[in-house]
């Protein structure tokens, strides 16, 4: 892995105008200046020491620029040392934007990729044949479509049901950051907003992964994992592995959620998404157990395990109370809180936030019953991850426990709450403190590394996806996250890479063997866009 060549860490996507601008540096200096890229000073200023920052255990001194707010590309300097080079615009982030979409557009399943919308990275059309249930290969069902999950190809309920969680919520929440960007996909220019065109391709598998009693298959894969062939080159059968309770409620709720929202655009397809929320939940209701999921024997593709299925069922009643009105989803989702309290978390693995936020954003009458008690639970979470990001020089709401397979999941969750907590009251209390997250992201980070590929001149560039490699082009498929650092890397490269004792937030190889550093998936890209989302539309878009 190639070590950063700037020691003055900056977000390589740039900076607002009126943005709060800090750059971190692992290195003990009092001053620093900003120049344009030809050397013209610009400002200069005086560093603050913060001190020992322990996720990374380097001795960090800032530099707050937040006082310059001409458009330009620039980059500081202090003594011999520099950044990389940045701008500053009135709405420097359309270009990640785009990138971090069209990226879900290069996982698309089932399909031809053409060259006038993927470019260089095209690929012919995968996984078509029909997929047989594992335990009864007398049931054969065609389900291609959706996106790759991640750097494998296969396909999972539960963690397409987060994905898609995040973007329609980013749509929903901030739709005039969305009204016109298209994105050179081919549904562009169709009518309806290309966020919408995109996560129809997900919406459309998912509902094919319905058996007919309501039940839901919680994946369709392989038996085993591809080798790092291309996606058409993978033509192992394909299998539908056993329904779940997490699987049938989680497609409840996406469903139920879309469907409000793509009423304007498709009243036909809108009414099929709540046609199939209804089925499922029937089923739901009729199985009121939690049915788990394990790998059966001979099957190694992705689990998605959970321990039970509380938060998933709360989920779905919360959509389909806050679509319809209906008082007997409400009492059901009254009837889940004797179970559990969900928290505001926003992951695959727990998605109670998902339910609060669908209940206090919808305009049910009976909805104040429980809003101020929702509202805290965001709150409250909000307030914690403030202490943590603090507590980091880097300003990142992480502590080293959270520095796991997928911490940039982690870090990009966190940036929702905040932005969550901000449009509950009103405020832009957190909005620096999201800013913050995605500086992290972008570059302002212990590696000095932009953790989207494309973006930035020191920007990983080879993450662990099976196409990415294959295709034999050097530079990667744009506007993919990186899972980021894990302070226990599980795989060959990473261990042989990463020296014993490193501290978390340097527990990263840019490597596309290393899936336990610098694996992608859809669920890193969509928090990803939600934050993102949300930064843009504070500045007036």
């Amino acid at each position: 892995m190639k070590t950063c060549p700037y020691r003055i860490f900056v977000n390589q996507a740039g900076y607002g105008t009126g943005y709060t601008k800090i750059a971190a540096m692992p290195f003990a200096c009092e001053s620093f200046r900003l120049e344009k890229l030809d050397g013209t000073l610009c400002m200069e200023g005086k560093t603050t020491h913060f001190g020992l920052d322990k996720c990374s255990n380097d001795d960090l001194w800032l530099a707050d620029f937040s006082a310059w707010t001409e458009c330009g590309e620039y980059r500081l300097v202090s003594g011999e040392d520099t950044s990389a080079p940045f701008v500053i615009e009135e709405k420097p982030y359309q270009p990640l934007m785009k990138d971090l979409m069209r990226a879900f557009y290069y996982l698309r399943c089932g399909q031809d990729l053409l060259p006038e919308h993927a470019g260089l990275y095209v690929h012919k059309a995968c996984h078509t044949t029909p997929a047989l249930e594992w335990v009864n290969h007398d049931v054969c069902k065609e389900v291609f479509g959706g996106w790759h999950d991640a750097g494998d190809y296969g396909r999972y309920v539960t963690a397409g049901a987060c994905a898609l969680a995040h973007l329609l919520y980013a749509f929903r929440m901030f739709p005039e950051v969305f009204a016109g960007m298209e994105w050179n996909i081919p549904e562009s220019g169709n009518g309806t907003p290309d966020i919408l065109n995109e996560c129809r391709v997900e919406l459309e598998w998912m509902m094919k992964m319905q058996r007919e009693d309501g039940a839901v298959y919680h994946k369709e894969t392989t038996a085993q994992h591809a080798a790092f062939v291309m996606p058409e080159e993978d033509t192992a059968q394909l299998y539908l592995l056993p329904v779940s309770s997490m699987a049938t409620a989680d497609l409840v709720a996406v469903c139920a959620l879309a469907s409000g929202m793509y009423r304007p655009y498709d009243a036909a397809f809108a009414d099929k998404l709540l046609e199939t929320a209804l089925l499922s939940y029937k089923w739901l209701k009729d199985n009121p157990s939690f049915l788990g999921f394990r790998n059966p024997e001979g099957c190694g593709t992705g689990g998605y395990y959970e321990s039970n299925d509380y938060s998933n069922r709360f989920w779905a009643c919360a959509e389909l109370y806050a679509l319809t009105g209906e008082e007997k989803y409400h009492r059901d989702m009254e009837d889940a809180l004797d179970e559990f309290f969900p928290l505001a978390q926003l992951g695959y693995g727990e998605v109670g936030g998902f339910g609060l936020l669908a209940y206090l954003l919808c305009q049910q009458e009976k909805r104040h019953k429980l809003v101020c008690k929702f509202q805290e639970s965001f709150l409250d979470e909000a307030a914690r991850l403030q202490r943590m990001a603090d507590d980091c020089g880097y300003g990142a709401a992480m502590k080293d426990t959270d520095y796991i397979w997928g911490s940039n999941m982690v870090l990009m969750k966190h940036a929702m709450t905040f932005a969550i907590a901000d449009e509950l009251t009103g405020s832009d209390r957190y909005l620096t403190s999201v800013r913050r997250q995605l500086d992290y992201l972008m570059g302002v980070n212990a590696l000095g590394i932009s953790y989207v590929t494309g973006n930035g001149a020191f920007c990983y560039n080879n993450p662990h996806l099976r196409p990415a490699y294959a295709d034999g082009i050097e530079a990667s498929i744009p506007g993919m996250v990186s899972g980021g650092p894990n302070r226990h890397p599980a795989d060959a490269d990473a261990e042989k890479l990463i020296p014993r004792g490193t501290p978390p937030m340097k527990c990263f190889v840019d490597v596309w063997g290393s899936y336990s550093t610098n694996e992608i998936t859809i669920y890193w890209n969509s928090p990803t866009v939600f934050a993102l989302a949300y930064i843009m539309s504070k500045d007036g878009r």
